[in-house]
């Protein structure tokens, strides 16, 4: 048997490791039998070798049985999780989730915080107030089977493994490796004890993956290898060049995703947030079409029952479920700045990278790990790519606890205006499934 030395040294000179081998070096991770830096050395090499298929899908099975692996067989139902890679507004899982649950779909959510300049759901779900996401899994299963959703936070025993590797790629540049992204973010969808997996897939300026070839091989090698673990898996390729919807920042985003259920959210915004819940509607087998599920999911947000399983949520969760019907509830930091049009014309862009930027200035994100995050700050677009403007007129409210003058300037710079707006162009722009996964 190889030692662990020379698993590393074969990985760094090309060689493909078996699924036996992952499983030691995972396992001697977690015991610490494997030093930190040994790790180190050998995501280099998988950074700079690749990894087969066959080595993605072992290593993304020895981090998910690195820990607990949920029991929700107590949950009747096909049980679907939808996981988004980031972007610059987007709540969307603050209304998916219960929206989909309340056609007839269990939605089990383990969230993350805000990385970089994307907002993490949990962060936003913790602008309710008294909303716990630090529950037992026991619980959350409890919640899962009673209400139909519950998002929690990575708990200590799910996945332990990604957290140490996600930790050291953080810190010795192999981040932008595709075969530990698809473990990363599998190993801890597979804990929850999911059966099927929607993924939405971001693309643009304010997103990690900057092209649509890129966005499309992660899609792809998720999607191969999410299957070849055993799960149903689809992967939407979504625009996020400009922000998602009209709100930026904690309560300011959560608010909207309130809305959304009250049948009153952006139409960019709803429309991301029905073409994912139509997909996991039909792999959850709650309807037999897209059609039929964009019709059920327009039907709960309709009748209230979407706001209802949402309150329902928030209460098991410790939470004011009077936010649902009055988002006003939520926190608003107290100072409010218009940044307004220097001409008149079109939005011809908006710099989403820039703006998420600009909130973590504001205090809506972190530049460090033990940083608390400030609930009430945010943005509020006015106007959105294609708008007509005038000068002088609002392109979007500021709310900051201070003048925030530099960060003030950065988000005016964001804003592009021209003679005429750009080309009107769909939220979704394709979907990959295990038979177009390249």
């Amino acid at each position: 048997m190889k030692s662990l030395v020379e698993l590393i040294a074969h990985k760094r000179d090309g060689g493909e490791l078996s699924p036996a081998d992952i499983e030691r070096v995972v396992g001697a991770l977690v015991s610490g039998d494997l030093a930190d830096y040994q790790m180190t050395a050998l995501l280099m090499a998988i950074f700079l070798r690749g990894m087969s298929d066959t080595e993605t899908v072992a290593l993304t099975n020895a981090m998910t049985r690195s820990g607990d692996v949920l029991d929700l067989s107590g949950v009747p139902g096909v049980k679907v999780d939808k996981h988004s890679t980031g972007g610059v507004g987007d709540k969307v899982s603050i209304c998916l989730a219960p929206l989909v649950a309340a056609c007839g779909v269990p939605v089990p959510m383990v969230s993350g915080r805000g990385l970089g300049h994307t907002g993490g759901t949990l962060d936003k779900l913790e602008a309710i107030p008294g909303f716990s996401v630090n529950l037992d899994t026991s619980r959350f299963a409890e919640i899962v089977r009673d209400v139909g959703t519950s998002m929690i936070g990575q708990t200590a025993r799910i996945a332990p493994a990604d957290k140490r590797i996600y930790a050291l790629r953080d810190v010795t540049a192999t981040v932008e490796s595709i075969p530990l992204i698809v473990a990363s973010i599998l190993s801890k969808k597979l804990a929850e004890g999911i059966d099927g997996l929607v993924l939405d897939v971001k693309v643009g300026r304010g997103a990690f993956m900057k092209t649509e070839a890129d966005a499309r091989r992660l899609a792809s090698a998720l999607v191969r290898v999410g299957t070849a673990a055993g799960k149903s898996v689809v992967a939407l390729l979504t625009r996020m060049d400009a922000p998602l919807g009209l709100a930026i920042g904690n309560a300011n985003e959560t608010r909207e995703a309130l809305l959304v259920l009250a049948g009153v959210g952006p139409a960019d915004l709803v429309e991301c947030t029905y073409a994912l819940g139509a997909e996991m509607l039909v792999m959850g087998r709650a309807a037999g079409s897209l059609e039929e599920a964009r019709a059920k999911l327009a039907a709960a947000v309709a009748s209230g029952k979407a706001a209802e399983v949402m309150e329902r949520m928030i209460a098991a969760h410790g939470g004011d479920p009077r936010v649902v019907a009055d988002p006003s509830l939520l926190a608003v930091a107290p100072k409010t700045v218009e940044v307004v049009a220097s001409r008149s014309g079109f939005v011809s862009r908006i710099d989403a990278l820039e703006l998420g930027l600009s909130a973590i200035e504001l205090g809506a994100g972190r530049t460090r790990a033990d940083q608390a995050v400030d609930h009430g700050v945010g943005i509020d677009l006015r106007k959105k790519p294609g708008d007509a403007v005038q000068a002088g007129e609002p392109l979007c409210v500021v709310r900051a606890r201070d003048d925030a003058a530099s960060t003030i300037a950065r988000i005016a710079a964001a804003f592009a205006i021209d003679d005429r707006g750009p080309e009107d162009k769909p939220i979704v722009i394709g979907r990959i499934d295990r038979s177009t996964a390249e």
